[in-house]
């Protein structure tokens, strides 16, 4: 049943949309072909951040100062009785989801879905956001220049996230 509501639930919403249109007379096609503009300015308009923002997440992965930032921050780790292998998870979550995606998968494939860092990585990927990419397209879609406040707040609220979910799991589990 399950699975028959998810196979008709986008083609049900279109006809619903359809339907409210012509019953409200507007002119559902052009309505659309509107949207599409507006949606295509808005690509063109976010692109240089999303280019800049890739690029500068390849060089971030690619440059080797992850493993660098992770053999300083270790001694620190052991002593807190964290789990050293999250840590790459935890540094890559807020700048990239697609990273912290294939991270996780690592994680999971590493160490399984049930150890105690697949749970950990688990909990860490639903409680917290893809910060700096939310912030460069939500900013430059609508042109707001000053994210002097929102980019602290934002990591803030990250790393709270990910140390709430390490120390959740470990008294949990």
């Amino acid at each position: 049943m399950i699975d028959y509501i998810s196979n008709i639930a986008i083609p049900m919403v279109i006809f619903i949309i359809i339907l409210y249109g012509v019953i409200e007379k507007k002119k559902v096609f052009d309505l659309f072909l509107k949207g599409a503009k507006d949606g295509i300015k808005i690509v063109i308009k976010i692109f240089p951040t999303l280019v800049g923002l890739f690029l500068a997440i390849g060089l971030l992965r690619n440059s080797g100062i992850l493993e660098f930032i992770i053999d300083i921050i270790n001694p620190l780790l052991m002593k807190l009785k964290m789990p050293s292998e999250i840590l790459p998870l935890a540094m890559l979550r807020p700048i990239s989801g697609s990273a912290s995606i294939a991270i996780a998968t690592d994680i999971m494939k590493s160490f399984g879905v049930d150890s105690n860092i697949g749970i950990i990585a688990s909990v860490i990927m639903g409680s917290t956001e893809t910060t700096l990419y939310t912030i460069a397209v939500y900013t430059s879609s609508v042109n707001i220049k000053n994210t002097k406040y929102v980019l602290p707040a934002a990591l803030i609220a990250d790393a709270v996230g990910i140390a709430t979910s390490i120390i959740v799991c470990q008294i949990l589990i």
